[in-house]
């Protein structure tokens, strides 16, 4: 069974956007968008109203972290 995702788990969330959106550059989407991108993962468990904008900047980050490693 797959983990139960919440705001903390910024590095999982990262991995599992650049898989379901490679075609994306993470640090071009707007905090509005990725929050909406998070909530709709699947095992995402977590209350949507909980974010942060330093929660959704540590998501972010792990994300480009991922999209670099993906690119080179």
């Amino acid at each position: 069974m797959p983990k139960e995702l919440t705001w903390s788990d910024s590095e999982d969330i990262g991995i599992l956007l650049s898989e379901i959106h490679p075609e994306l550059e993470p640090l071009s989407v707007r905090f509005t968008d990725l929050h909406k991108y998070v909530i709709a993962l699947p095992g995402f468990k977590d209350d949507p109203t909980k974010s942060s904008e330093a929660k959704l900047e540590a998501i972010q980050m792990a994300w480009h972290a991922e999209f670099r490693d993906r690119s080179h």
